[in-house]
Order: C-alpha cells, then sequence, then structure tokens
C-alpha cells in the first residue's frame, strides 16, 4: 500500500489525548491516526457481505447439525 503526506488541522487538547493514547499502544502518532481511521472507514463491507450480513440478520440461514455431511454436499 502507498501512502500520501496530507496536512490536517487538529485540536491540540484532542492531539495530546492521541499522542498518549499512541504512546501507551506503542504506536506512532501517525501510525495510531492511521489504525483508527482504517478501524472504521476501513470497515465498509463490499457488496457480497452485506448482503451476507442482511441475510443473517433476518434469520434466512440453514441449521448444520453436522459439518462433514454438510461439507460433502457443497
Amino acid at each position: 500500500m502507498s501512502s500520501k503526506q496530507m496536512a490536517f488541522h487538529f485540536d491540540e487538547e484532542l492531539i495530546e489525548l492521541v499522542r498518549e493514547k499512541a504512546k501507551a499502544q506503542r504506536r506512532s502518532l501517525n501510525n495510531y491516526i492511521e489504525y483508527l481511521l482504517f478501524k472504521d472507514v476501513g470497515n465498509i463491507p463490499n457488496e457480497e457481505t452485506a448482503l451476507a450480513i442482511e441475510e443473517t440478520r433476518k434469520g434466512d440461514l440453514e441449521t448444520i447439525d453436522d459439518l462433514d455431511t454438510w461439507l460433502e454436499k457443497l
């Protein structure tokens, strides 16, 4: 993955709090902010995953009583 240098403006108190959290996790400030962004924004499911999540929420799932038998059917 390539990276791009960018400039952002943050509240000083916020940056100090984030810096402390980064230090507690033995991360650089940059790495910690990138980690937080990936955790939030990078967690967007693709279309196939979104459909699977919806299917699960509706309860339209097949019950698997015996994994070996189920795998043989595949």
